[in-house]
């Protein structure tokens, strides 16, 4: 089973390793969490059954991995710079008004976004930092293509009227 499962690592870990970083925008991380993932697979061996691709199920591992970090981590990653959680680099003869509007988007956009119902979350990080197309969504969570497409809508309104109600955008469609 070792041997059999060093093939699995060699040929899914750099493919987990990039789903993680799309997530997470960090290197050191995502190489963090690929460890746990694979450690965590490992363990559930004996519990994966064929019924969807090996990848999707390591995937899932890994999405899970990453949320538990997120919920472990939480207070710290608010405290993130902007570049860090969203891959943007602010441009550096940026005013600092509008930088600081920048991070006070981004803050509520972070917090909008956790109180969303699990459902809509997942799709939401899936769809907006992983950037899957929503068949491969579909498959990662066991729902259909047009279920990932109406939640993602469904949970940009949700988004999209919390902002207004803030005050960061004017009009919601």
């Amino acid at each position: 089973m070792r041997s059999e499962f060093e093939r699995i690592y060699n040929e899914y870990s750099s493919g987990i390793c990039g789903f993680l970083y799309k997530l997470c925008g960090s290197a050191s991380l995502a190489e963090e969490l690929t460890q746990e993932t694979f450690y965590q697979a490992y363990k559930s061996l004996h519990r994966y059954n064929g019924s969807c691709e090996l990848f999707t199920w390591l995937a899932a591992i890994a999405k899970n991995t990453y949320f538990k970090y997120l919920r472990k981590h939480k207070r710290e990653l608010l405290g993130c710079e902007l570049s860090e959680l969203e891959g943007v680099i602010a441009d550096i003869d940026e005013r600092p008004e509008d930088l600081a509007e920048r991070r006070e988007l981004r803050d509520a956009v972070i917090q909008a976004v956790t109180r969303l119902g699990k459902k809509y979350r997942d799709v939401v990080v899936l769809r907006i930092y992983a950037e899957l197309p929503f068949s491969a969504i579909a498959e990662f969570l066991g729902i259909t293509e047009n279920s990932a497409k109406v939640i993602f809508h469904r949970a940009k309104r949700q988004l999209e009227a919390e902002l207004k109600s803030q005050g960061f955008i004017d009009d919601v469609r």
